[in-house]
Formats: structure tokens, C-alpha cells, sequence
């Protein structure tokens, strides 16, 4: 059986040393619900990843870099993730979560421990895993620049 790979975009997004998370909705039948993931989301038929990139943070975020960076491209049996990277140039409070449960700058720590805590939630949520290992060949790959 030739299964077709459903192919996402998403964005490290950082701050000040902190990355921006996106908790999702905690829904049955969707990927890692209930976990801490990166923003971003899938192609749309035609779409390049840079261009869907831009059009699911401005669905999810109601933000866009100037410049998002391509950082690799992870896959797996069934997703190929385009991932790209970008600074947040402007102030945490001028986001807007428009999708997903939570949002939040978090700590390298964090990243490494594989969780962090949700105020919306009220509690300590994983890191989906695909998300966390990205994260961490991201901060490993610019800490050895």
C-alpha cells in the first residue's frame, strides 16, 4: 500500500532566548492533542510550505516574520514537517491565539525536561515529541555555531 504523506509547515518562533509554543486543543483525533507543539499546519493542494507557513500563522497567531529561515525537513511514515525559523519581532502581547488552547514562550529547560506548564490548563503538558526533538536539533545546531 502507497500511502501519500500529509506535508506540514511550521515555525520555531523565539525570543529573548525562549520559543514560542502552541498548546493544542485537548481533542480526540487530532496529533498530540493535549501537548505542546510548534505553530504552523498543512499544505494546502498547490501551496509551497513557505507560503503556507505564512497563511497558517496568520490563521493561528494573527502574526507573520519578515523572514522565516529553513531549517530542515523531518519525516516520518506519515507527515513530512517543512520546518523554518524566525525571530518574533514584536511584542509577546501582540499575538493573538486564534487556534489551539495556549500559547507561550518557553525555556530551552523546558524543552529539554519535555513539558512546561499551561496557565489556561492549570497544569504541566508534554511536548509532543516530534516538536521536542526539532527543538532540540535546533538549539544544539546553534549552539555549536
Amino acid at each position: 500500500m502507497n500511502e501519500t504523506k500529509v506535508e506540514v509547515a511550521i515555525a520555531i518562533l523565539y525570543s529573548s532566548g525562549q520559543f514560542l509554543l502552541q498548546l493544542r486543543d485537548d481533542i480526540p483525533g487530532i496529533a498530540y492533542p493535549g501537548h505542546w507543539g510548534l505553530f504552523g499546519g498543512h499544505l494546502e493542494p498547490g501551496e509551497t510550505p513557505e507560503v503556507s507557513l505564512k497563511r497558517e500563522l496568520l490563521e493561528e497567531i494573527g502574526y507573520t516574520p519578515p523572514v522565516a529561515i529553513k531549517f530542515g525537513c523531518y519525516s516520518d511514515r506519515h507527515v513530512i514537517r517543512h520546518v523554518y525559523h524566525a525571530p518574533i519581532t514584536v511584542d509577546f502581547n501582540q499575538l493573538a491565539l486564534f487556534e489551539g488552547w495556549d500559547m507561550a514562550l518557553v525555556t530551552s529547560d523546558d524543552i529539554r525536561h519535555g513539558s512546561c506548564y499551561s496557565e489556561k490548563a492549570r497544569q504541566v503538558r508534554s511536548l509532543g515529541h516530534p516538536h521536542q526533538k526539532i527543538l532540540l536539533d535546533f538549539i544544539a545546531a546553534k549552539s555549536s555555531c
